[in-house]
């Protein structure tokens, strides 16, 4: 890289984003008007977000959503099924060809917590993703995660457990609550 200094990617996404405050994005606007590499990285910057948000608005992603994102798609007339399986419970669930979204909504007193992490695991309970950090609202009482709706109309019958686990500023972990999924396959062909 020829540029002396760089732009950190990190600032680049606030200023793609419109985050950044009028003394940081006259300063970014300044660098970019000399840089042409840093504008060519901003506009791969750019480039990645938008392919990132058509994943996510064709259901694609596996992430936590907001209440908000559910209002905008049903406004869309694009149709999501939800699934509210009780604290420590389970449910049975499925989709549907017409189907565009797949949300679990996790129900549990949130109002203590200063970070929570979402994990996904297998029927034997082991951990096979986890989303660390999730956005929450305390005072919401749940919290709405998307499975991604390609994988989920492919997917053979199996069973899923979510877990929402606090963590407190020195690292304790207690489960906030665990939701088993039991989806059924309904599509014709085979499940992968």
């Amino acid at each position: 890289m020829n540029c002396a200094n760089p732009l950190d990617a990190g600032i680049l996404g606030d200023y793609w984003a419109g985050a950044l405050s009028q003394t940081e994005e006259e300063t970014v606007e300044e660098h970019l008007l000399g840089c042409d590499e840093c504008g060519e990285r901003l506009l791969e910057l750019g480039a990645l977000a938008d392919s990132v948000r058509k994943l996510a608005r064709q259901g694609s992603l596996l992430m936590v959503v907001s209440d908000r994102f559910l209002q905008r798609i049903a406004a869309e007339g694009l149709h999501a099924r939800e699934y509210t399986p009780p604290r420590g419970g389970n449910i049975a669930c499925t989709v549907t060809a017409d189907d565009d979204f797949l949300i679990g909504r996790l129900t549990a007193d949130l109002s203590g917590a200063k970070q929570i992490d979402l994990s996904l695991c297998d029927e034997r309970g082991i951990e096979r993703l986890r989303l660390t950090d999730i956005p929450f609202n305390p005072r919401g009482g749940s919290v709405a995660f998307q499975q991604s709706i390609t994988y989920a109309k492919a997917a053979p019958s199996e069973t899923m457990i979510a877990r929402l686990i606090a963590r407190d500023d020195g690292g304790a972990r207690s489960m906030l609550g665990e939701y088993t999924f039991h989806h059924t396959r309904t599509l014709p062909g085979p499940g992968t």
